[in-house]
């Protein structure tokens, strides 16, 4: 559960996502955890199977105590897929860790350095073999778990993805994976050898651009892996509706930047988010939510992700996220070269401006990024909370009950995806860059500052 949106972040291995984020996961190890929070993914308001298309109201959420229920035979289920995942996510973490001081303490990784030298002598070829090949071992050393979560997504109904279709997608994500990834982890490797005592500054640098060009170019990489169509082209009349939420809040996301991603061949969940900066700003809904959720629901979903551009959340992330790695590139370029002094003569690593030497930089970066994942979490979890409210506020006098369709939404939500209503605080606070499902729905029940004639928080009027 890595990263920020409403509609596309807790769900990040759930939700046809899964072989994006592996894309990224490694870039990620670079901008580490501060990357999550630009707003690259986010987490779906989902829906089960609803009403048909075009209706406007929506069912009261069953349970008069709790916001948020489940059936006895969902609640089963979602208790059940929840630990898998929990596990899955944990393990995953830990696991890539681990590959990483594998690859140093059976000297693989001072291996395959002296065959990239055996093969070439120009050194810049030798950094593109040898980083070439670090993405694919670590992409094999995943595929077993990452082949599991499909698995037991599969087991439950939440995919319908085929596995012949779930490794193409695998193999899309490694290509990519390998064409952008080798030249950057190149380039570090290169400011390493540049800069032997200032280089974690210089990379500190460099990471600025590179994260702004990777949220301003993240629209670019879902065409890869979904087919994308004008949300108008479908569905005219919901963006009738989506549209009166635009002239509310302001936002510049005209219908020709809406768009309609066909998610149903590879999940039953619904999902929707918004992406990119600027000129590549768009809000991009599955067809999964325009077909099985009713539209005020629907409306509530954009309500809440134009929040997130409203209140800058995606510039705020990458504010956030450079402070953070200030502080991370200048730690971990003194534990990582107390590695190399301790461990470099029995992994092969002739220093940190080596190949060897730079996985163990690679080895620290890892091992803070999943320290500070609950750090990256909670600013997470508090965007996505603020963009609830603003949602909320966003539909009033659009809808006829902002409380009920937002109540009804996380039901929804939960539902489809099969969120455990109680999930463990600490799982929570480790592995949720959103609040719990249960959480959300409970302040949407309870959250009316219209009483009394009171106005919103960022509705004044």
């Amino acid at each position: 559960m890595k990263s920020i949106c409403m509609l596309d972040c807790l769900r990040i291995r759930r939700d046809g996502k899964t072989l994006r984020v592996s894309f990224m996961r490694w870039l990620m190890v670079l901008l580490l955890c501060g990357a999550a929070c630009t707003g690259l993914a986010a987490p779906p308001v989902a829906a089960q199977p609803a009403p048909a298309a075009g209706q406007q109201a929506s069912p009261a959420p069953a349970g008069p105590q709790q916001a948020y229920t489940l059936p006895p035979d969902k609640l089963a289920k979602a208790i059940a897929l929840s630990r898998i995942r929990n596990i899955l996510d944990g393990a995953g973490s830990l696991w890539g860790i681990a590959v990483l001081w594998l690859l140093l303490a059976t000297r693989a990784a001072a291996r395959l350095e002296a065959w990239t030298q055996r093969v070439t002598s120009l050194c810049w070829v030798q950094g593109l073999l040898f980083f070439a090949a670090f993405f694919l071992i670590t992409a094999l050393a995943g595929l077993p778990l990452d082949m599991y979560g499909h698995y037991a997504e599969r087991s439950y109904q939440i995919s319908v993805q085929s596995w012949a279709g779930w490794f193409a997608d695998v193999i899309k994500s490694l290509a990519l994976t390998v064409a952008v990834g080798t030249p950057l982890l190149l380039l570090f490797n290169w400011i390493v050898r540049g800069w032997p005592r200032r280089y974690w500054f210089v990379a500190w640098v460099a990471t600025l651009p590179i994260m702004v060009v990777l949220v301003f170019g993240a629209p670019l990489i879902g065409p890869i892996f979904d087919k994308f169509e004008p949300l108008a082209l479908h569905h005219a009349a919901l963006v009738q509706q989506l549209e009166k939420v635009v002239a509310r809040t302001g936002i510049n996301i005209p219908p020709e930047r809406m768009y309609l991603m066909k998610a149903s061949a590879k999940t039953n969940g619904p999902n929707a988010y918004v992406t990119g900066l600027g000129a590549t700003k768009r809000f991009v809904m599955w067809d999964t939510v325009t077909d099985r959720m009713p539209d005020d629901e629907v409306v509530f979903v954009f309500g809440h992700e134009s929040g997130h551009y409203v209140l800058h959340h995606l510039p705020k992330g990458i504010a956030l996220s450079a402070a953070g790695l200030f502080f991370v590139y200048w730690g971990c370029s003194t534990f990582a070269a107390g590695l190399v002094r301790r461990y470099g003569a029995r992994w092969g690593a002739a220093g940190l401006a080596s190949r060897t030497g730079f996985v163990a930089l690679l080895l620290a970066l890892s091992v803070a990024g999943f320290l500070l994942e609950p750090v990256s979490n909670a600013v997470s979890r508090h965007f996505e909370h603020q963009a609830d409210v603003y949602g909320q506020e966003a539909i009033h006098g659009i809808v006829p009950d902002p409380q009920k369709t937002a109540v009804a939404a996380f039901n929804d939500l939960g539902k489809a995806w099969l969120d455990d209503p109680h999930p463990s605080p600490f799982i929570e606070l480790w592995l949720y860059n959103h609040p719990s499902t249960q959480h959300r729905a409970e302040f949407a029940q309870h959250y009316d500052p219209w009483a009394n004639g009171g106005h919103g928080k960022f509705f004044p009027r």
